[in-house]
């Protein structure tokens, strides 16, 4: 039984065109010309945004702006040795979402709830509107399940399954071993699966 990632929406995994070399070579050159940085706004702001909004919600908006500060005051720390400009961005990020941990559980509790309340609950319905149901269902129990998961194993399976960055990645940007990220994320999938039960079951496993 395994978990997939979860579905990635517009904007998640990799920057406009460019490579980890533009990167690296913006940041360089942002020391003697501070709004070279602005490159790098342009090219990971969207989807730091929206890693940041699918875990906070409105406060997205905030920590954005607060995630290229802290990389802007910050950029002579940046280590390419632990990974790319990429990784190291959503450290930043994710190390201000833990300030708001609470939050987010709420927000994903919220979510089940708002989910779980728009789902019919009688009625005769057509195909179209079971399969939506039924995604809804699931989209319940994932934000229920999500809400639960402990902070660190909650960071490391969004990481991977949103972001679908890889685990050497994700170490950088957590700045733990690979080891680590292997266990917190197994831990983390198998809770999930236990909360969501066969629906999480791919074809090959549940035939």
């Amino acid at each position: 039984m395994t978990i997939t990632r979860l579905p990635a929406r517009a904007g998640s995994g990799s920057g406009p065109p460019g490579s980890e070399a533009d990167d690296e070579r913006l940041l360089a050159e942002s020391f003697s010309e501070p709004e070279r940085f602005a490159g790098l706004f342009d090219r990971h702001a969207p989807v730091v945004h929206g890693y940041l909004a699918r875990r906070v919600g409105p406060l997205a908006d905030d920590l954005l702006s607060e995630t290229f500060l802290l990389a802007f005051r910050g950029r002579d720390g940046y280590d390419p040795a632990r990974g790319p400009v990429r990784a190291w961005l959503f450290g930043i990020a994710t190390n201000l979402v833990r300030r708001h941990a609470r939050d987010e559980e709420r927000r994903y509790r919220a979510l089940g709830k708002a989910v779980a309340m728009s789902t019919p609950s009688s009625g005769e319905v057509d195909t179209s509107t079971a399969d939506r149901v039924d995604a809804q269902a699931v989209s319940a129990e994932l934000a229920s399940a999500l809400g639960a998961l402990p902070e660190q194993d909650r960071d490391v399976l969004l990481l991977w399954a949103y972001l679908q960055l890889p685990y050497a990645e994700i170490a950088g940007a957590l700045e733990i071993p690979i080891g680590t990220v292997r266990s917190r994320l197994h831990r983390a999938r198998a809770a999930v699966r236990a909360h969501l039960g066969p629906r999480w079951l791919t074809n090959e496993e549940s035939a």
